[in-house]
């Protein structure tokens, strides 16, 4: 798909501008007003034409949906002819069932929504669980995965780290990170008994004296890198740090970190944080014009 004009919500400006400069076109900011009873308005440059993208983030969404459903609308009513969607955290991936009666099926829902809002829905490594692909959520959905970008990152890094997952949902971005790089790697074992009460099995990897970097998808409340970093600290690692897609960072979870003995964190621009340091426009923008 070409696009001739990127419209990206303010908090994503500097990653919206990354994937203009790639696609090589313009990028507008959208205004977003709140009024004070909560109801906003939305607004757009005052024509469009051709094919648009809008970037937008989707972490902390409840807020963020009306107005994005408002500029899906608002970009096609101003001539747009199709409208793309750059959402490189996607939310209300991870409820894909009811796991108890009345539950609302989140996934199901909210792709149904993507699917008649916008053309392309693009996002990278959407958390997906029992579904095998995004197109079963959203039909014109397409994800691609960071680990190729997070490999590159790795192979300028002398210390040549052992890399290691947190539990078996990582181990398909660690294996193919590790593969990438040229680097050993683990996968360690999880039990979850709460949200804040986590157990860490370490495999049998040797981690004394080892540079050790933790590799996840998603950080959140940081619960599970805490305690696996913690874990490998007491089997002799020298230095632990940590890799992720998506730097979501809870209250308290930064803290948690430093605490535990995480040194650092580095993290993908999907969503907007102070330890971006891979940059996705490259594999976005090639993303689209494949589509």
């Amino acid at each position: 798909m070409n696009i001739d004009n990127l419209l990206y919500f303010t908090e994503c400006a500097e990653p919206a501008r990354r994937l203009a400069s790639e696609l090589g076109c313009q990028a507008s900011g959208i205004h977003v007003h709140h009024f004070p009873d909560g109801e906003s308005l939305v607004r757009l440059p005052e024509s469009l034409s051709g094919n648009i993208i809008i970037y937008i983030s989707l972490h902390h969404p409840d807020a963020k949906l009306v107005p994005l459903g408002f500029a899906a609308s608002a970009a096609r009513s101003l001539g747009a002819e199709k409208v793309a969607l750059a959402a490189p955290y996607l939310c209300y991936m991870r409820q894909d069932k009811a796991f108890h009666r009345g539950e609302a099926v989140s996934q199901r829902i909210f792709g149904t929504w993507l699917d008649e809002w916008f053309d392309m829905v693009l996002t990278v490594d959407a958390h997906l669980h029992r579904v095998k692909s995004i197109t079963e959520v959203i039909r014109c959905g397409v994800n691609i995965s960071a680990a190729p970008y997070m490999a590159r990152f790795l192979k300028g890094d002398d210390s040549k780290p052992l890399l290691l997952g947190p539990d078996e949902e990582s181990l398909q971005w660690v294996g193919q990170i590790a593969g990438a790089a040229g680097l050993d790697f683990g996968v360690a074992h999880k039990e979850r008994h709460g949200d804040r009460d986590v157990e860490i099995t370490l495999p049998d990897v040797n981690v004394r004296g080892r540079d050790v970097m933790l590799v996840d998808d998603v950080l959140s409340s940081g619960f599970t890198i805490a305690r696996a970093a913690e874990a490998v600290r007491r089997k002799g690692a020298a230095r632990v740090r940590c890799m992720v897609t998506h730097a979501l960072f809870a209250t308290g979870a930064e803290e948690l970190l430093a605490d535990s003995g995480v040194e650092s964190v580095i993290s993908s621009d999907t969503i907007p944080h102070a330890s971006n340091a891979i940059f996705m426009a490259p594999g976005l923008a090639e993303a689209v014009r494949e589509y």
